[in-house]
Order: structure tokens, then sequence, then C-alpha cells
């Protein structure tokens, strides 16, 4: 079985990976911990390119900080019971989530995608858009969104 743990750096998130350290697992069971790194371009035309380099130092300083939690997170499912004798590999990218997620998910043939809620109101789904609504809505495989309980 192949999972894919797609994380944020929430606390959502961080409720997903203990969820899946904790759940036994089949021995054959690989976990792939996946984030993307992304900043939203903004919207004002730039004919001499004085904003990409600050872009892409911005874009690198995201990558090195979801890197940061990817590695916390496989060190906590290295030490979870369900998970502490799995295969577990890291992988950080950068794109839109819900497009990286889904390509990652079919490129890499997952059975099964796990993500945290982040809980937005409808309101907020509406003007924020939902990573997990996308990802539920056009994946190939199951997925299973763990809700965070304050």
């Amino acid at each position: 079985m192949k999972v894919l743990l797609a994380i944020d750096g929430s606390s959502g998130s961080d409720v997903a990976v203990n969820e899946v350290a904790t759940r036994p697992w089949p021995a054959d069971t690989e976990i792939e911990v996946f984030s993307v790194a992304k900043l939203q371009v903004p919207n004002t035309p730039d004919p001499l390119m004085l904003a990409a380099t600050t872009y892409q130092e911005l874009l690198e300083s995201e990558r090195q900080h979801a890197q940061g939690f990817v590695v916390r997170a496989v060190e906590n499912l290295r030490q979870g019971a369900g998970t502490k004798d799995l295969d577990i590999t890291a992988k950080v990218t950068k794109g839109y989530p819900q497009d990286v997620i889904l390509n990652e998910a079919n490129e890499w043939g997952a059975d099964l995608i796990v993500m945290g809620s982040h809980g937005h109101s409808l309101l907020g789904r509406f003007l924020l858009g939902s990573v997990t609504h996308a990802v539920v809505g056009h994946a190939s495989c199951s997925v299973e969104i763990v809700r965070h309980r304050p």
C-alpha cells in the first residue's frame, strides 16, 4: 500500500501525521510525506523582471520552511507505533498545492492520500479556495481527511 501524506505545517497537518503514525499499517506499506512550497504570484506587470529575484528568494525560503516541517513529520512517523518499521520518504516541491498533490499521487501510484483539514467555513472556502476540496473531488485514489478538533 502506498500512502501519500500531504502536509502544510498547520495544526490540521499535525493531527494527520499523528493519525497516520498510530494506525496499524500492513508491513509492506510505503509512506511519502509530501509538501508544496507556494507563493501567490502578484498580478502586476513587471516588464523589467525586477521582482523575479525577490520572488525566487521568497519561494526558496518557503521551500526551506516546508522542508523543516516535512523532516519533523518523518521523525514523528519513524517513532510512531504503527509506522516505525515502514518505508518512509519525504518530498517537497513547488507549485499549486491541489495540482501538485494530485499529480504526485498519480505519478507515484498512491493508494491513499491523507490530509489534515483546516476547517474553513463555507465563506472561507469560497474566498480562499480549498486544496482539500479539490483533492477529494479529483483524486483517482481514496482520500482521507483528518479533522482537527480544538
